[in-house]
């Protein structure tokens, strides 16, 4: 069986670590001996093993670890961090031959892993099946190359390509939600936010609608909540101040943090969306999902500051009222719940 076939169940077993393992990179390892696979593992939570260490303790007959290859998502860490470096231990246990996926990009490891292991005296071979491994890893290298979370854009649209009725100013303010998608699109939402680390909505989306921004239809962590409220407008007793999850709002106002709340002020006159990523990065959010609203959503698509967008588009038609925003992307797949669907777009540039 020829490395691809080996490296592309290390993909496999390495999404058991989606939304569990940030901010270390969900790994998946393969450990093969006279063309068996003897071992397997993945990143534990966050503060638990890597994914190589997972997958040498798995392997039942050690002493086999001598002449065997392990493969591996992303370049074994070579600094001390919650655990030793895993680059020394693949050492230590005598593994001949090490096959790598792709370059870790993060400063403490960045190519020192695979100089330590070739001193070790390792074969090894790296950029095996690299592009599927990149976009395996694309939350950690977005956020460790670029120096910005990896952004999700999120909205749902009519057919004929509204995103809200139009309401004024004064009934924004205890309206109910205009459903545009049905029940299997909106569960589908709550596993994106369990995928990701934080969700971000703007003030007139949280007035408008008082979202919890939860996975309460979806097994998983809830993502940190990210509020943009310039003017602080948002009444105190909604549910994004709850107290419940992390929220951040980012405000023109001097604000002392409350209970899980902790305001970040910003200068709203400046290139806002810049401004966001960079304190994201401070926070250490490495990927977010913009569910809007439309002024939020197209302010980052205007900066080109975004990697992926999921469209849905619902069975209905509102005939006038708030035009969705204006995307240029590459479609990339289609899905479909019922008679609504999602379009996966990836930005190109």
């Amino acid at each position: 069986m020829p490395h691809t076939q080996y490296m592309q169940r290390c993909i496999q077993i390495a999404k058991n670590g989606l939304g569990k393992t940030r901010p270390n990179p969900m790994v998946g390892s393969v450990i093969v001996c006279d063309g068996v696979i003897i071992g397997e593992g993945f990143t534990s939570p966050y503060g638990g093993a890597h994914a190589e260490v997972n997958a040498i303790k798995s392997v039942k007959e050690q002493h086999l670890l001598k002449k065997a290859t392990i493969y591996v998502t992303l370049e074994p860490c070579a600094h001390y961090g919650k655990t030793p470096p895993c680059a020394h231990l693949i050492i230590e246990k005598g593994i001949p031959n090490v096959v790598i996926g792709t370059v870790d990009p993060f400063s403490k490891v960045a190519g020192k892993g695979i100089e330590i292991l070739k001193n070790g005296g390792c074969k090894v071979v790296v950029g095996v099946l690299e592009a599927l491994c990149k976009e395996h890893h694309k939350r950690f290298l977005t956020f460790h190359g670029k120096q910005r979370p990896f952004i999700v854009l999120k909205w749902a649209e009519t057919k004929d390509g509204f995103i809200d009725v139009q309401r004024k100013e004064t009934e924004l303010e205890n309206a109910k939600p205009n459903w545009i998608t049905n029940k299997y699109a909106r569960q589908y939402v709550h596993k994106m936010r369990a995928d990701e680390h934080a969700v971000l909505v703007g003030t007139n989306t949280v007035i408008n609608d008082n979202p919890t921004l939860d996975v309460r239809n979806w097994e998983g962590e809830n993502p940190v909540r990210i509020v943009l409220d310039k003017s602080l407008r948002i009444p105190h007793d909604y549910t994004v101040f709850d107290h419940v999850l992390k929220t951040i709002v980012f405000t023109a106002q001097e604000v002392d943090d409350t209970k899980n709340v902790y305001y970040k002020k910003i200068d709203f006159s400046k290139d806002t969306v810049l401004e966001i990523c960079q304190e994201l990065y401070k926070e250490n959010i490495q990927s977010i999902i913009i569910e809007g609203g439309k002024a939020t959503l197209q302010s980052f698509i205007e900066a080109n500051i975004w990697d992926e967008a999921y469209v849905f588009v619902g069975d209905v038609h509102f005939k006038k009222g708030l035009k969705a925003p204006k995307l240029t992307g590459v479609l990339e797949e289609e899905l479909s719940f019922g008679n609504d669907i999602l379009k996966k777009y990836k930005n190109q540039c």
